[in-house]
């Protein structure tokens, strides 16, 4: 006996569970110019970090790259010679 109120108790809180699930909430009010304009700024600030980040990370990778296999840094080219007259 006290297992069929159990099990009924069980199946009856699923069924309001899934009645509850198919609610449908109220739409979110539409958003102003200035928060539009603020949300484009964080997602624009967001990106430059994570482009910072990316390429500080790339420098990162290389540089242990030629620690590990013994790769010297390059060396900057040589100035080429003016051209003009010579004195």
């Amino acid at each position: 006996m006290k297992r069929m109120v159990i099990v009924t108790s069980i199946a009856a809180g699923l069924m309001l569970g899934a009645f509850a699930a198919q609610a449908k909430l109220p739409p979110a009010p539409p958003k102003s110019d200035a928060e539009k304009a603020a949300e484009a700024d964080k997602a624009k600030a967001a990106a430059a970090k994570d482009a910072q980040e990316l390429a500080q990370s790339m420098d990162r990778a290389v540089a242990n790259y030629r620690k590990n296999k013994g790769i010297e840094e390059p060396k900057p080219a040589a100035q080429p010679a003016k051209a003009g007259k010579k004195k």
